[in-house]
């Protein structure tokens, strides 16, 4: 790896002397601002991490070279930039707060801006020193807590895992696609994994949460809109350097269901008359010495690693960033474990005059990961035998670890029982490096390219064109030696156990987006733009893979393709090889204008009109328009408010519409545009039959030619404010935002013999709720500044129009008036004290012990998506040292702990481990116990009742930054511009009533879920 990093590095140093090098020297200079020296200012040289602060006579020294810009930036002032000339003495004056609001851009969206005071936009810009150096593989990790309205949850804490579910605004449907739509510089991704996005390249996310930022996508922002914009370098700009590397620890987080010790799974047998404690006398348990912590054993202290190195350069009418970036986090499981490269140019240039400019984008990313079956497999997740986060609570702890270290010598040992303490040690089997190959590797390419031409003073023409490349390969198997193969060979009367699969997938998405832009002042007062775009974007999909059955022991080794066992007609057919393979196109068109006009900085409206053609529905349905106004009027531009307090006030208003066309969600990776694309069409299921000879079989699909985009309808009020001399200042949302034409099961009957159902559109649901954000800055001056933030957001939904109830499962209530995944369950209500049964709640609100799953169930008014969510902290600097934190929370959250029920379940006792809770069961002595008799009758355990239905609400410390920046005058002798150290954790501690170890999912059940590792992390960032 280091030979590559050096290559890399010797080819990107040629490839920036093509740009004019210039001697840096030491410039010194002044801050002020109203006529007063301006102390703790940050002076750094643009489009780079190199800079300083002033001291306390608003003095700064920073080594630059001719043609360099800085910029000068405090809090609440305006942002200057000035560019070195032959000099090396600066003093620079700084605007008054009154005019720092109008020189802040907010990105709204296909290449256009407005400043803070002019944006009719419900939006959140979170800058990049947020994100930098966080030890999370996915960049949407970081972003949780950011922004109101905005549910990032994380599903699996497994190194690289692409199991993120994201929501602006709550759920916009039901069965469809609820993910955010990601641009990233300008291009719209289909795709719903960003694990080759390196976090360090990024200088700005914003969200756009309402109409009037989302409408312009048309098809594709239905839930919301997330955009990326990555670093650049700055005309003018010396050759720099900036390095940044962290290492860092994780540890799996600790739970709460006190998993009996050795002796007291002991005692719990004997109360239960089973198992080997039944055996024992209490002073044998007593004297029992053997204790293993399944977990300790299976899971290890991983280390996190990243080295991040960027380089900056500009000549006059040329820009360069340049990125290199090494990310290896290791696997709490041994067998886990990710690591990716990426590199990044960004380009940019213009013509003499400033007519023609031009930027590309190009970035590229490998990364391969090891992880467990479990992640993608959901028919291991309650396998004690293949899912070590649940066999590891529930392996017997009285048992030594395995003795056996072969596959064969197991077999030898217990044979095909799994029972007891064996089903551990064919875990033990599995987790051995070479037992159970599982590769996944990602090869990502970007590039994106796009120009403009100023035609007349007014009119401009641009084009950007964006081809996103993924491949996708994944390597799984069972190697021959280990115990599960050997197993099934000898099932099978095979000489040869074992199988491997490889898979590759390749996904192409091109995407073309060209504009006519038109823009004038009239009188100074009338601002007046208008845009005319058309975008093209087509998406290829294209799969194979294999299994091959039969590994020979001596000869394989995995992704070889050696030691397969070739097929005999006189051996049985368990050698024969599999194939698959899968072809997918799809595409869109669009066609859509903008409208913005400002008066006098007093009064905006803007407005979007777009024409979305999809290939998912028939001709008939193939097109929808969408649309959205809004407007803007702000207050403290009236002459009435010019000696109040404030320095913002704004209202806003928009209302418009979207539509969503991937009415199915897509699996974690797979591009969310071509999902469903058979829904309009009849297809046949093919497979294989007698003697693997392919067969039709049923019908795959039944067509509905009628089925459409489900249509999203939102209207928006706002306020921005900023007051006392912008010391406070926050905004303030509320929402509507109902989904129609929802996609969901129409009822059929069955009598014409195509099922009870087919898919189309039927139904309506309502997303209400408020955002709030606020920011206090405390204490500002020449020597600490200390503020404090929040954002926090609610939101709640309601099916509002259906054309059938739903009660087909416990988390599947779908029924008019109800909220969505709404927990349909019969009340526990208790232990019955007079014989130690469980007692609920039948539909009579009736005790009953043997309740009627099919009548007793009702709606909880609970469900498993968050209806408060946010984050809070502070930021402290004082002389260079500054401590930073980041605490994110979602309240009123309800998952049933199907892990704890089954710790808690008397029928595994003797089998397997229990909650040591069961040794305060019911009994004739203990009448006023909670936990049922270990002999109840009814103690069975079904998750049919809300008995382990529990609050997964959480507040998290999900970010701490303590730091230091070495001050300037220290490192005048040194080659170094800025040195910082830094520590961070994440995830450090959770305050949450869940017993689990992670309370943070979407999944209605805990046992599918790795949790998220704590992590401690240092660091060091220099430049140069």
């Amino acid at each position: 790896m280091r030979s590559k990093f050096k290559w890399i590095f010797t080819l990107l140093v040629a490839f920036t002397m093509q740009f004019s090098f210039a001697q840096q020297k030491t410039v010194t200079g002044t801050v002020t601002s109203d006529g007063a020296k301006l102390p703790g200012a940050t002076v750094s040289i643009s489009g780079t991490k190199q800079g300083t602060q002033t001291d306390e006579n608003g003095k700064f020294s920073i080594k630059a070279a001719q043609g360099d810009v800085l910029e000068v930036s405090f809090l609440n002032k305006e942002t200057k930039t000035v560019t070195v000339g032959a000099g090396n003495v600066i003093d620079i004056t700084l605007a008054s707060t009154s005019e720092v609001i109008e020189i802040v851009n907010v990105s709204i969206g296909y290449d256009r801006t407005r400043t803070k005071a002019n944006s009719n936009t419900a939006s959140t810009t979170v800058g990049g020193e947020t994100l930098e150096n966080r030890p999370n593989a996915s960049v949407l990790a970081s972003l949780q807590g950011t922004a109101p309205g905005l549910t990032i949850i994380s599903s699996s804490g497994s190194p690289g895992s692409a199991k993120f579910d994201g929501f602006i605004r709550g759920a916009s449907s039901i069965n469809g696609n609820t993910d955010p739509l990601i641009v990233i510089d300008g291009i719209p991704s289909t795709s719903n994994q960003f694990r080759n996005l390196n976090q360090n390249e990024i200088e700005s996310v914003t969200v756009l949460r309402d109409a009037a930022g989302t409408s312009i996508y048309g098809n594709k922002g239905a839930n919301g809109v997330i955009l990326i914009k990555t670093f650049s370098g700055k005309f003018g700009q010396a050759l720099t350097f900036s390095y940044d590397t962290t290492t860092g620890f994780s540890t799996l987080p600790k739970n709460k269901y006190n998993m009996a010790n050795g002796k007291q799974a002991l005692a719990i047998e004997k109360l239960k008359n089973t198992g080997l404690g039944s055996t024992l006398t209490d002073s044998q348990i007593a004297a029992w010495n053997v204790d293993t912590d399944w977990l300790d054993l299976f899971y290890n202290t991983d280390v996190v690693k990243q080295h991040n190195l960027g380089i900056s350069v500009g000549s006059k009418n040329l820009k360069s960033f340049t990125s290199l970036g090494y990310f290896d986090q290791g696997g709490l499981v041994p067998t886990t474990d990710f690591s990716r490269f990426t590199f990044r140019n960004n380009l940019s240039g213009k013509s003499n005059n400033d007519k023609f400019n031009f930027d590309s984008q190009i970035a590229l990313g490998y990364s391969k990961r090891r992880q467990l079956d479990q992640e993608t497999n959901g028919g291991v997740n309650n396998n004690t035998i293949q899912n070590p986060l649940h066999g590891g609570l529930m392996g017997l702890p009285y048992i030594a670890p395995s003795p056996y270290t072969t596959g064969q010598q197991l077999l030898d040992a217990i044979g095909t029982n799994f029972s007891g303490a064996n089903d551990t040690y064919v875990l033990q089997d599995i987790l051995k490096e070479d037992s159970l190959p599982s590769y996944y590797s990602d090869k990502t390419a970007i590039l994106n390219v796009g120009a403009s031409y100023k035609l007349t003073p007014t009119l401009t023409v641009r084009n950007r064109t964006g081809l996103d490349y993924k491949q996708y390969g994944r390597l799984f198997g069972r190697s021959p030696q280990s115990y599960l193969a050997l197993v099934v060979a000898q099932n099978a009367g095979s000489q040869f156990g074992g199988f491997e699969d490889q898979s590759t997938f390749n996904d192409l998405t091109v995407t073309n987006i060209s504009s006519l832009n038109y823009r004038k002042v009239f009188k100074d007062k009338h601002d007046l733009s208008m845009s005319a775009f058309f975008e093209y974007t087509k998406a290829h999909y294209t799969g194979h893979g294999s299994r091959q059955n039969g590994l020979n022991p001596l000869t394989y080794v995995p992704g070889a393709g050696t030691g397969y066992v070739a097929f005999n007609p006189a051996t049985p057919n368990f050698y024969i090889a599999s194939v698959n393979g899968a072809k997918l196109t799809g595409g869109t068109l669009s066609a859509f204008g903008t409208l913005d006009y400002d008066y006098d900085k007093k009064y905006g409206f803007s407005a979007v009109v777009r024409r979305d053609g999809t290939y998912r529905f028939s001709e008939n349905n193939r097109w929808g328009t969408f649309w959205s106004a809004s407007a803007r009027w702000n207050i403290d531009q009236e002459e009435f408010m010019q000696n109040s307090k404030f320095s913002m006030l704004k209202l806003r208003a928009s209302y418009g519409t979207n539509g969503n066309q991937n009415i199915s969600a897509a699996n974690y990776g797979f591009p969310s545009l071509l999902t469903s694309s058979n829904v309009i069409r009849e297809t046949i299921a093919v497979g294989t039959g007698y003697n693997n000879l392919p067969g039709s079989l049923l019908y795959g699909n039944f067509d509905n030619v009628t089925v459409q985009w489900e249509k999203i309808t939102q209207a928006n009020f706002g306020i921005d404010f900023a007051v006392f001399n912008d010391k406070l200042e926050g905004n303030v949302d509320v929402y509507n935002k109902t989904t129609s034409n929802l996609f969901n099961s129409l009822p059929n009957s069955a009598v014409i013999g195509t099922g009870y159902s087919v898919a189309g559109n039927n139904g309506e649901l309502t997303n209400n709720g408020i955002e709030l954000v606020l920011k206090y800055n405390v204490i500002k001056n020449d020597k600490m500044k200390f503020s404090v933030f929040a954002n926090s957001s609610y939101n709640e939904n309601k099916i509002t129009a259906l054309a059938t109830t739903n009660q087909s499962g416990v988390s599947n209530l779908r029924q008019v008036g109800n909220i969505l995944n709404e927990w349909n369950l019969i009340p526990y209500v208790g232990v019955n004290q007079a014989n130690g049964n469980l007692l609920y709640l039948d539909k009579d609100n009736k005790l009953t012990e043997t309740p009627d799953e099919a009548k007793d169930r009702r709606a909880t008014g609970k469900s498993n998506l968050p209806k408060y969510q946010g984050g809070f902290g502070f930021n402290f600097d004082y002389k260079g040292f500054y401590l930073n934190t980041l605490f994110t929370y979602m309240y009123d959250v309800w998952r049933i702990d199907n892990q704890f029920a089954w710790a808690s379940n008397p029928a595994f006792i003797g089998g397997e481990n229990v909650t040591a809770d069961l040794l305060d069961q019911w009994t004739p002595t203990n009448t006023t116990s909670t936990v049922p008799s270990l002999n109840a009758f009814n103690n069975n355990v079904f998750l049919g009742s809300d008995r382990f239905l529990y609050d997964s609400s959480f507040i998290r410390l999900k970010n701490i930054n303590l730091g230091y920046n070495i001050p300037s005058k220290l490192l005048k002798k040194s080659p170094f511009t800025n040195v910082k150290f830094f520590i961070l954790a994440e995830n450090l501690l959770t305050w949450t009533k869940w017993r689990g170890f992670d309370p943070e999912a979407v999944s209605a059940l805990s046992v599918t879920n790795f949790p998220n590792p704590k992590t401690i992390t240092f660091g060091t960032s220099i430049g140069f």
